[in-house]
């Protein structure tokens, strides 16, 4: 079983709309995977995604509306098989709190999944408009089913 995280800064945006994906490819293709999402950041912690995030995912078919914002803690680094990272601030947040290279070996640049080693973000799309979140959200999808296929072998 996998036992996915995916963070962003808040965890309103980028971070719960994977995890939000993630959990609608777990039940349509019966993975059983463990799937969350954090913020390193604690502004949003307890609320409810960005409801333009909301919207967009509903739009496409995703509800989102049961998940809530929480924050990175260190002990995700055991709780978890792999943490995808939505930009390279917080991957920078995230592997400052490892305590080994054990933990190192768990993070990862979520669109690495798409495109290995190219480093790429996942823009944000909080002060963007309604195309913007439409964007990020066939970006994560992608990467998503990318990952679906790769990790159910």
């Amino acid at each position: 079983m996998q036992k996915l995280l995916f963070v962003c800064l808040g965890n309103i945006c980028r971070s719960p709309l994977a995890e939000g994906i993630m959990l609608h490819l777990n039940e349509k293709y019966n993975l059983k995977w463990s799937i969350d999402s954090a913020g390193t950041a604690n502004y949003h912690v307890n609320e409810a995604p960005d409801r333009r995030t909301i919207a967009n995912a509903k739009m496409n078919g995703v509800d989102l509306s049961p998940l809530r914002a929480r924050q990175f803690k260190v002990d995700d680094f055991d709780a978890f098989d792999r943490i995808f990272v939505m930009d390279k601030s917080n991957l920078q947040n995230i592997l400052k709190l490892a305590k080994h290279d054990e933990h190192k070996s768990k993070v990862d640049l979520f669109l690495n999944v798409l495109h290995p080693d190219s480093n790429s973000e996942v823009p944000d799309p909080y002060y963007g408009n309604e195309h913007d979140f439409e964007h990020v959200f066939q970006l994560v999808y992608k990467a998503c089913e990318e990952m679906r296929m790769k990790y159910s072998k």
